[in-house]
């Protein structure tokens, strides 16, 4: 059985795809099991031979006692009959599922499989993706029969970027696999390094459909904060406040207004919806809840244009401040961050926005948005927007936002509410 020539490391894992979600995993099987990471990025790839993860999720330290070989070379791929997709899974300029790192991957792997071979997927997809895009590919680059000569399993990641409570050892794991021997197997394989324990899918479809529903109900509950949130506005209520108070019933869902941006929450219901429409359904609800979370970073810069007519500046020319760039707090991670929809929508008003990030990395910035991070703040501003609740700005003053602000007659814009009734002389708005 193939798990128990893991074990015995008579044979190799290999991992395709080393970003956030499959370096982890490829690190803590290492460290069981003969392991190769195999990533396209030949830049990458090295930085992973000298320690160091390009995602910036991992210390040095973690790559240590790892029995693993990182390369970008398909051949290499040739002593691995254990195989793990875990690429991205983005949507394109239309919200439309773009499943070309996936297609590509499945390709890679093709190349290299062999009678016998166990291939298991964890980019997230919509039900079906992995038997009816996937495995066609396997087949035909591989000239082998599925089941008969290779089997595929379905084990969604749970990888939460930036926790480091929450691991990949520490959340159950869900697991499938194409028959009951191929799903123990797995199962099993995954029991390797998933101390909390694996849970067996009846199916690849129910385990696909189990991991883009967990995002898809963050999404829709979320939506529902963020309306509500419009609503209080304009009732001239706090938002935090009303949670506060609805919190103190046992069974109240304790979601928090915000942007939802990333490559998880705010990507995933859209394959669900692609999915959907296909099967000649229109997802009404999981539709309204991404309008609604799309739509904030537009809601928060155009509040803060009003907020700075209401106190008599002319728009055009003022100068914002936007703190934080990432998608959310405490991570490096660009990818999808609804933070450009607030800059470019103060940008369309004329406003003159500097955005600053410890985390974020000025040259992908500039790379993927046209958006410059500066180092340090420079002059006075007419408002300023915490858009990001990293740590480095949670134990912010109010001393250190006014001396930010023009003449201390600014605004203060807390979109995830971190500064909610500890300051007493700033004009203040939240979600």
């Amino acid at each position: 059985m193939i798990y128990d020539q893991i074990v015995n490391k008579e044979t190799k894992i290999a991992l395709i795809g080393l970003g956030y979600v499959g370096l982890p995993i490829a690190l803590e099987f290492a460290r069981k099991c003969s392991v190769i990471g195999f990533d396209i990025n030949e830049q990458r790839v090295e930085m992973m031979r000298k320690g160091i993860d390009p995602s910036n999720e991992l210390e040095k330290e973690e790559f240590e006692g790892c029995d693993i070989h990182f390369t970008a070379n398909i051949d290499d791929l040739k002593e691995a009959t254990f195989f793990i997709v875990a690429v991205p899974t983005p949507i394109d300029s239309s919200n439309e599922p773009n499943l070309k790192p996936l297609i590509s991957a499945s390709t890679t792997v093709g190349k290299a499989l062999k009678k016998g071979d166990y291939v298991v997927y964890e980019s997230t997809v919509y039900p079906g993706c992995t038997e009816e895009d996937c495995i066609p590919v396997l087949e035909e680059v591989s000239g082998l029969k599925f089941k008969e000569d290779f089997k595929v399993g379905y084990s969604p990641e749970r990888i939460n970027p930036g926790d480091k409570v929450h691991t990949l050892a520490s959340i159950v794991k869900v697991a499938s696999g194409c028959d009951e021997e191929s799903a123990e197997q797995i199962v099993k394989t995954y029991e390797l390094v998933v101390k909390a324990g694996v849970h067996k899918a009846s199916s690849i479809k129910v385990a696909e459909a189990a991991k883009i529903i967990e995002n898809t109900q963050r999404d829709v509950n979320i939506a529902l904060i963020n309306e509500l949130s419009i609503i209080f506005n304009r009732m001239g209520i706090n938002t935090f406040d009303v949670l506060e108070a609805a919190g103190t019933k046992w069974n109240f869902l304790n979601f928090r207004p915000g942007l939802v941006g990333g490559h998880c929450i705010g990507v995933d219901p859209y394959y669900l919806t692609h999915k959907a429409k296909e099967l000649g359904y229109h997802a009404k609800v999981i539709n309204s809840g991404r309008y609604v979370n799309d739509s904030m970073g537009f809601y928060i810069a155009k509040q803060t244009v009003k907020k700075i007519l209401a106190k008599g500046k002319p728009i055009i020319d003022s100068r914002v401040l936007v703190m934080g760039a990432t998608f959310k707090e405490d991570v490096s991670d660009i990818r999808n961050s609804k933070v450009i929809d607030v800059i470019r929508e103060l940008e369309s008003f004329s406003v003159k926005v500097e955005t600053i990030d410890p985390h974020a990395s000025n040259e992908e910035m500039q790379e993927e948005y046209g958006v410059e991070i500066v180092k340090e703040p420079t002059g006075k501003y007419d408002a300023v927007i915490v858009a990001v609740n990293h740590k480095e700005y949670v134990n912010l003053s109010e001393k250190d936002i006014q001396n930010l602000l023009k003449d201390n007659d600014g605004l203060l814009v807390d979109v995830k509410g971190i500064y909610k009734d500890q300051f007493k002389e700033l004009e203040y708005w939240s979600l």
